[in-house]
């Protein structure tokens, strides 16, 4: 199992360990995950990000390659614009969400999934074989800040004042930050390189508005965002339009372009799509992801992909994929045979906190 540069830390500060994506990961510390999920949306929560892999592809059809990868158009991206996008297998499932960075007029970055790491950067690399395009994996330190002070507190140390969601800056060779995160707070993304980063970490640190916020609150936090996690909410066998992420995609790329899996895709789209993403209410107690839904006369009608207990919202919440048939119809978790009664609500749970 690998360890980031800031394991060691997170031993220190009694961080509880486990395995996530291939990595020993601080699932949660001795302020405990309530409480975590509690400080990050009152202050400041500070998150080992490092598992993430960061593709930087740079030459002269960097913007077509990202073109091709992904579904938008990547040259018209302004620089120091970050977007929010997918990689595509040829039936038009998603491979990888991915965060898109444009640094230069020839340079490109790729934030992308821990667990999707391998199969990403293989199928980044033979798909820019014929493209003039050097890609390249970055060794780096990654951390994210975020809460309602986030700004004032990294604010010390870098000028992010003036930066809007979505936006990033290179402040320094070897650094990046960008105004993103996975919670729906505002908040920061901040990659260095790696012999920098446990001496950064204790600088955030220092600052009584910052505590280290392990998995079990990210977890929290995303759901309650309304966010979906690859590998329970995305998969290669869920479209963006089955998922809800259409609005990612520029309209006049929906009936087909250069992407890979633009035909199949448009087809899909076209053709309608037979079960979606919801967010639901659960009555009661949480209902976990694998958790099969059914209607009132007992016919399975979806799947629970993500469930768990909201600390902000007060209770239990969950995201599913439904049949589109079963849309208006009273919808129930089957619990060993006992049947839980499921809300259907508007994501996000909790409304989302970025600067705009």
């Amino acid at each position: 199992m690998e360890q980031t540069p800031f394991y060691q830390t997170h031993v220190d500060a009694g961080a509880k360990m486990g395995a996530f994506a291939g990595y020993d990961m601080p699932l949660f510390y001795p302020l405990g995950v309530m409480k975590e999920h509690e400080h990050t949306r009152a202050a400041a929560g500070l998150f080992d990000i490092s598992h993430m892999v960061h593709v930087s592809l740079s030459g002269a059809e960097a913007a077509a390659l990202v073109a091709r990868l992904c579904p938008y158009h990547a040259d018209q991206q302004t620089i120091g614009q970050a977007r929010y996008t997918f990689m595509l297998n040829k039936d038009g499932g998603i491979i990888d969400d991915l965060i898109v960075t444009r640094l230069g007029d020839e340079r490109y970055l790729i934030v992308a999934n821990a667990g999707c790491a391998e199969k990403d950067v293989a199928h980044i690399q033979a798909e820019a074989t014929p493209f003039d395009v050097t890609v390249e994996i970055l060794p780096r330190a990654f951390l994210a800040l975020q809460g309602p002070k986030a700004e004032a507190v990294l604010g010390a140390h870098f000028d992010v004042a003036s930066m809007d969601f979505m936006t990033a800056q290179e402040p320094a060779d070897g650094w990046f930050v960008s105004r993103t995160g996975y919670t729906g707070e505002d908040g920061f993304e901040i990659a260095m390189p790696k012999a920098d980063g446990v001496g950064f970490a204790e600088k955030l640190l220092a600052d009584d508005r910052v505590e280290w916020i392990g998995l079990g609150a990210r977890d929290s936090l995303r759901l309650e965002a309304g966010l979906p996690l690859y590998g329970q909410d995305l998969s290669e066998e869920i479209t963006p339009h089955e998922a809800g992420l259409i609005w990612a995609i520029p309209k006049d790329l929906r009936g087909g372009g250069g992407h890979i899996g633009a035909d199949a895709l448009a087809e899909k789209i076209e053709a309608g799509r037979n079960r979606m993403r919801v967010a639901l209410l659960p009555e009661g107690r949480p209902v976990r992801g694998g958790t099969d839904l059914v209607d009132d006369a007992g016919n399975n009608i979806g799947t629970v992909t993500s469930g768990g207990f909201g600390p902000s919202l007060k209770g239990p919440m969950a995201m599913a994929l439904v049949s589109v048939s079963a849309a208006d119809a009273e919808i129930f978790a089957d619990m060993r045979g006992k049947q839980i009664p499921m809300k259907r609500v508007k994501p996000p749970f909790v409304a989302h906190n970025y600067k705009r």
